[in-house]
């Protein structure tokens, strides 16, 4: 008769979001588990996340709503999350004390509005459940055994039951190299989530300046994006533009970053809308100054920008505008055209495209197909969402249900 053998030991490489909450299912299913980081720092990301307050989660509740957040994954993820999803994720950190809030785009972030709270609340339950975390502990070769693999570092080999692989995304391929060699095929990584430099764009001349609900395009695809949008002295950020580098980031990536960006002002206003409103104003108010009252609720900065561009001066009033001039205003307001040279990665945030091959590994438990007994969680796979936490709730389902598997996988001896 079969029987259980000794407690299960796993190593759980990589110590961010996802190493931890990893290890830490791993250990409140039974296992010993030893956690290896790199550097010094442990979870490192989500300490300066979301300006310092850490955007945990998203409120998107439904499996099939929080997958079109996710340019690379979601057909994968859809099968993860109707396991873990949003809703476990908010009853995990207020079973430990942490209470969420849901902001008016839908971001979720402590109530204490620190980041600490979500790294003391990690930390704190590593420590409660046992979890061995090594620092300056790097792991340069997992090598497969009959029934085990055998990690090496700095230190004397370590023999251990399971691997899960937490590293998070690299920059360059070679990054992935160490996983390469154990038969895994890896999606070259690319950057994701990056503002749009546009050093020869007479835009970056008004720093500051922002629009709540514009639409941007890139030329030549149909690849577009709704949201906020701001102006910095290097080009355009806020959320539009993120995700809209998310979901073309490879396309932008065999371009070398150079395209052309088509800004419609307010998302929802068609060519015709601008000229209805630009002809009705003109009827009503013929001898006002064109430049002293700015339509569609523009800031009176870009208003006269446009008015330049557009060849009216500053002296116009509406009747001296030209059928010609109104149409070029159209165009300034419909579809303003910034050419892309460059790329600024957002913040502090680092996220790529790429990673390990989706299809060789189980969604049902995090495992490999190449390998049994190797797991995977978080950014090491060829899984990315856009801004407002969804990369941290891809990390966290990921983790728990890797750490999960890889504590049940019993040893058994007969």
């Amino acid at each position: 008769m079969a029987t259980f053998g000794p407690m299960v030991k796993i190593a759980v490489i990589g110590g961010g979001a996802a190493g931890f909450f990893a290890a830490i299912e791993a250990a409140s299913h039974g296992a010993e588990v030893h956690l290896f980081e790199k550097t010094s720092h442990v979870l490192s990301k989500v300490k300066i996340s979301g300006g310092g307050r850490c955007n945990v989660t998203h409120a998107a509740f439904e499996p099939s709503h929080l997958i079109k957040n996710y340019p690379r994954g979601g057909k994968f993820l859809k099968k993860v999350f109707e396991q873990f999803a949003v809703r476990e994720t908010i009853d995990w950190f207020e079973k430990r004390g942490v209470d969420l809030k849901v902001e008016a785009d839908g971001r979720m972030f402590p109530i204490s509005d620190d980041s600490n709270t979500i790294v003391e609340a990690l930390q704190k339950e590593a420590l409660a459940k046992g979890v061995k975390v090594h620092l300056k502990s790097p792991i340069s070769k997992i090598e497969p055994l009959s029934d085990r693999f055998r990690l090496h570092g700095p230190n004397q080999p370590l023999e251990t039951d399971r691997v899960i692989v937490t590293t998070g995304g690299h920059p360059k391929l070679e990054g992935f190299g160490w996983l390469a060699a154990l038969g895994h095929s890896i999606i070259a990584p690319v950057p994701s989530l990056f503002t749009f430099n546009t050093p020869q764009s007479a835009i970056k001349s008004f720093p500051g300046i922002s629009m709540p609900e514009v639409m941007v395009k890139l030329e030549g695809t149909k690849l577009t994006y709704s949201g906020p949008l701001l102006i910095t002295h290097w080009g355009i950020s806020g959320p539009a533009v993120l995700k809209l580098s998310a979901f073309g980031a490879n396309w932008l990536a065999e371009k070398a970053y150079q395209a052309k960006a088509h800004i419609r002002w307010h998302g929802t206003k068609s060519e015709e809308d601008y000229r209805k409103g630009i002809g009705a104003y003109k009827t009503l108010h013929p001898k006002r100054k064109v430049a002293k009252y700015p339509l569609f609720d523009l800031p009176s900065r870009l208003w006269e920008h446009f008015l330049i561009n557009s060849g009216i001066s500053e002296e116009f009033i509406w009747l001296d505008c030209s059928k010609k001039q109104i149409n070029k205003l159209v165009d300034n307001l419909f579809c303003y055209i910034v050419p892309i040279e460059g790329k600024t990665t957002y913040k502090e945030e680092f996220v790529t495209a790429g990673g390990i091959e989706l299809s060789e590994v189980d969604p049902s438990n995090l495992e490999s197909k190449i390998l049994p007994g190797l797991y995977f969680a978080g950014e090491v796979l060829n899984i990315d969402g856009i801004t407002g936490g969804f990369n941290f709730q891809a990390a966290w389902s990921t983790a728990q249900i890797a750490g999960k598997h890889a504590a049940n996988h019993h040893i058994e001896a007969v």
